[in-house]
């Protein structure tokens, strides 16, 4: 069975960092392409970030560029967020996502959330001014 299990989260104040871990069981994770959704209270979820099965490209929403990096080790089976210059904004519930289908897609089907097949627990992330 496939799995996802998301750490790293915590309280931080307005300006910190934290490093998000999403590690993978069940499977290689090597062909597939992942993502890093949020989700805060009372709002939808959203794309944060997303990386293609060989590394590159990776993408990300415009609210976090330039602040959060996604990475993948395959020899790990993992995926990462490093997230710096954090704002209250960024107050959520952090998801990693992967895709078990086909590993071509578009930029477009990276942000989208019907994209992915399996999802992690979520990691909280809170951000105090």
């Amino acid at each position: 069975q496939v799995q996802l299990v998301e750490s790293g989260g915590g309280l931080v104040q307005a300006g910190g960092s934290l490093r998000l871990s999403c590690a993978a069981s069940g499977r290689t994770f090597s062909n597939y392409n992942m993502g890093w959704f949020r989700q805060a209270p009372g709002k939808e979820r959203e794309f944060v970030a997303g990386i293609s099965w060989g590394g590159s490209p990776t993408y990300y929403s415009d609210s976090v560029k330039g602040r959060f990096t996604i990475s993948r080790d395959i020899a790990k089976n993992a995926a990462y967020l490093q997230m710096n210059g954090l704002l209250p904004d960024d107050t959520a519930v952090y998801y990693c996502a992967v895709r078990l289908r086909d590993s071509t897609i578009s930029a477009n089907m990276f942000r989208r959330t019907e994209t992915y097949d399996v999802w992690g627990q979520g990691t909280q992330v809170t951000v105090s001014s």
